[in-house]
Order: C-alpha cells, then sequence, then structure tokens
C-alpha cells in the first residue's frame, strides 16, 4: 500500500504538484508508518532555521538578483569580447565565458539564458555562426559556472551533506575550468574551420571594457579571497558581497533606486529563496524518516549485489545523476537526492568533496539532456525554436560535457587537488 501511494505521488509530481507537498506527503506517510510523531519534522524544521550558515543562501541570492539587473551582462560581454574576440571562434568563446560567470553570480540557469540569450544569440548569427551551432552553444553555456564561487548549489550540497563550503569551492574551480575549457575549444576549432571575420585585437578597447567591468569582475575573486584569508566566513562573506554589489549598483553606476528597484529585487529573490527553503523543510523532514528506517543502507545493500566496485558504484551514480538532473531542478535534486548518495559514496571510498563535484556536474549536463531537460524548453521558449531543434543541437555539446564529465569523475585529482594544497 505504501509503495502504490508514494508512485501516486511521484505522478502526481511530475503532472504539476508542487516539489515540497510531494516530500512533505512521503515524509509524513513514512512517518505515519514507522509510528513516528508528525512533531520530528517540525524539529527538523527547527534545526534548519538555527544553522548559521544557511544565513549565506539568501545573502548570496540577493547579491546575484542585483548583479542580474541593468548592465553588468552588456558589461560582461563587452569585456569577455575584449579579450577573445580576436580567436578564432571568439565570439562563441565570449558567450561561454560570459555565461559561466553570470552563472556563478547569480546561481540560476535558466536565468542566464533569458539574460544573455538576446544579446549574445543574435550576435552569433549576425558574426555568421550556424544556426544550430549559436542555439547548442547558448543552451549549454547556462549550465556552466555551477561549480564557480558564490554558487547557490555549492553552498546548498555543503549544508545537507556536512561538507566543509569553503573546500567545495576551491574544489570545483579545475572541473569547472576543464567543463568551459572544452567547449571554447570546439568554438575555437568551429571558428578556424568556417573561416569567420574577426576583430583584431584592441589594447584601447580592452582597457574601456576593463574599466567598465572593472567593479563587477572581482566579485568571484573576493569571495574566495575573504574566506581563504580567514578575513571572513562564508556567512559573512555574504554580507560582505551584498553591501558591495548595493553600494555598486546604487552608487558607482547608479542603475538601481532605493525607492523602488530595491524593495523589488529584494522580493523577488526572497521568492526564490522562500521555495528553496520550503523545499528544503520538506526535505529534512523526508532525511528524518529514511534514516530511521534505514533506507540508505537498505539501498547500498542492494546495490552491493550488483556493484563490487568504486567504478561501478561510480557509473551507476552517473547514469542515476544524469537522470535526476533531467526531470528535477538542481535545488529539488540536492535537497532529495544528497542524504541517500553520501552514505553510499561512503562505503565505496568516494571523497565528500569529489563527490559534491561530481554531483553537480552530472546536474547541470542533466539540464541540457534530451528530452526533458529544463534548460532545452528555456532555450525553446527564449529563441522561438521547436523542442526538436533544440535537441539537435545540443548533441554535439552535451557529448563534450560528458566527455568531461568522465575526467571529473574517474580523476578524483582534478577536484582534490587544489583543496589538498590549500590545506
Amino acid at each position: 500500500m505504501m509503495i502504490l501511494l508514494l508512485i501516486l505521488l511521484m505522478g502526481l509530481v511530475l503532472f504539476g504538484l508542487p516539489v515540497f507537498v510531494g516530500i512533505m506527503a512521503a515524509a509524513m506517510l513514512g512517518l505515519h508508518q514507522s509510528g513516528v510523531d508528525f512533531s520530528a519534522m517540525a524539529i527538523e524544521i527547527f534545526r534548519l532555521a538555527n544553522a548559521p550558515v544557511l544565513l549565506a543562501v539568501p545573502l548570496f541570492t540577493f547579491a546575484g538578483y542585483l548583479l542580474g539587473e541593468g548592465g553588468t551582462s552588456a558589461r560582461l560581454v563587452r569585456f569577455s569580447r575584449s579579450v577573445f574576440g580576436w580567436i578564432p571562434g571568439g565570439l562563441g568563446i565570449v558567450a561561454l565565458v560570459s555565461c559561466a560567470f553570470f552563472t556563478a553570480i547569480t546561481g540560476a540557469t535558466g536565468v542566464t539564458i533569458i539574460a544573455l540569450g538576446g544579446l549574445l544569440f543574435p550576435a552569433l548569427i549576425s558574426e555568421k555562426y550556424k544556426e544550430d551551432f549559436s542555439l547548442g552553444l547558448m543552451t549549454a553555456s547556462g549550465s556552466l559556472g555551477l561549480h564557480f564561487p558564490p554558487s547557490l548549489p555549492l553552498i546548498l550540497y555543503g549544508f545537507v551533506s556536512g561538507v566543509s563550503i569553503e573546500r567545495l569551492f576551491i574544489a570545483g574551480l579545475l572541473p569547472g575550468v576543464l567543463m568551459v575549457g572544452v567547449l571554447c575549444l570546439f568554438s575555437l576549432f568551429m571558428g578556424k574551420k568556417w573561416n569567420l571575420e574577426r576583430p583584431a585585437f584592441s589594447f584601447s578597447e580592452f582597457l574601456k571594457a576593463l574599466k567598465g567591468a572593472a567593479w563587477e569582475l572581482p566579485v568571484p575573486f573576493l569571495i574566495v579571497a575573504a574566506i581563504y584569508t580567514g578575513f571572513a566566513t562564508a556567512t559573512e562573506t555574504a554580507v560582505l558581497t551584498v553591501v558591495y554589489v548595493f553600494l555598486v549598483k546604487t552608487l558607482v553606476f547608479r542603475e538601481l533606486t532605493l525607492r523602488t528597484d530595491i524593495p523589488r529585487i529584494m522580493i523577488e529573490s526572497m521568492k526564490m529563496v522562500g521555495a528553496i527553503m520550503i523545499v528544503l523543510g520538506a526535505a529534512l523532514g523526508l532525511t528524518n524518516y529514511l534514516v530511521d528506517a534505514f533506507v540508505p543502507m537498505k539501498i547500498l545493500d542492494f546495490m552491493k549485489g550488483m556493484v563490487e566496485s568504486k567504478i561501478g558504484f561510480l557509473i551507476m551514480l552517473n547514469l542515476f545523476l544524469l537522470a535526476v538532473g533531467c526531470m528535477m531542478d538542481i535545488f529539488s535534486a540536492i535537497l532529495v537526492v544528497v542524504p541517500l548518495i553520501v552514505p553510499m559514496a561512503e562505503q565505496f571510498q568516494v571523497d565528500p568533496v569529489h563527490l559534491g563535484v561530481i554531483f553537480l556536474a552530472n546536474l547541470g549536463i542533466g539540464y541540457n539532456t534530451p528530452p526533458v531537460g529544463l534548460n532545452l524548453f528555456i532555450a525553446s521558449s527564449r529563441f522561438d525554436r521547436p523542442i526538436i531543434t533544440l535537441y539537435r543541437a545540443t548533441l554535439p555539446f552535451l557529448f563534450l560535457l560528458l566527455l568531461t564529465l568522465v575526467m571529473i569523475t574517474y580523476w578524483p585529482g582534478l577536484s582534490l587537488f587544489l583543496p589538498s594544497l590549500l590545506k
């Protein structure tokens, strides 16, 4: 009976039932069956409210929304173009780098496609990039940058798994650069193949673009520096980031007004935070039941009968997470799936920091994976193209991202080198 009710809940979620309602209902069913009082869920939510590190989530979200307003995206694109525009396929590299940076500071892949798509897609077409290539590049670039600070998914993963957020920030740098770099090489290759025209490098334009973006470019670097020099904790760094971005947008560029823009942006950003928190509260209630019912251990025992090696576990993990990334948004996936896979990964001796990097790489690629990857539908709507066209256009980029996923998964040193060096 319990299994049938859970299947029914999953079906209702697929047909539009809010995720947090489905999770909460599953948790209540499990607790009821186990004879545990529902107050266990309230206790978990209270514990959530008292977690100091979680204060970083609304603060970094607010900073990201502030940066998403005004001319930040145009300034970042102009700077990237001044640096890479002269390279064959340079505008494609500009799009990839700009989108990765924008996703890192805003924490949302769909926002990147919507905000930068209208700026970069027409530019790519006007410079004779093929339409399929341009569509695929803009769609795939929306999920880049999840490994770079102040990535909100990284913070959430650290909170749920208990892994140091500071170590995750550093561990994600090289894998993130790898994912962006491989696609940049593909753009360079296609630029040479098509013999596209490109402007000569202009030092004066570089200086002008650098001057324009000089206030916003340092944000991720300042965050890493503040944390790793011991100047501030992750939460304190989030406060400093909000203050810095607020002053830049209101006093330096004067793009936002205190009376109208700031309250509106605050409300919009807190809507997103509220959605994350309500799912997190429900997920903690479900986790409470799963732990009490020894579900992770039962799954582990089942897997041990099928998989006996670390490599086999990682293969199954990749396939599972790609499917999850296809069907769930990244925040819900972190909150629901991480408590299940962390105990299993420990049994197969997968480093928890490396696991976090693998997790985000899979979910980011899942956003671009047919048939139901979220970025495919966002791009289809943003660029007014049939979803089948997006499937075809994204395949070469998806193939390259899967190659980087293999390297990230089976070469743990890529993730663990910098944390061990800075330890």
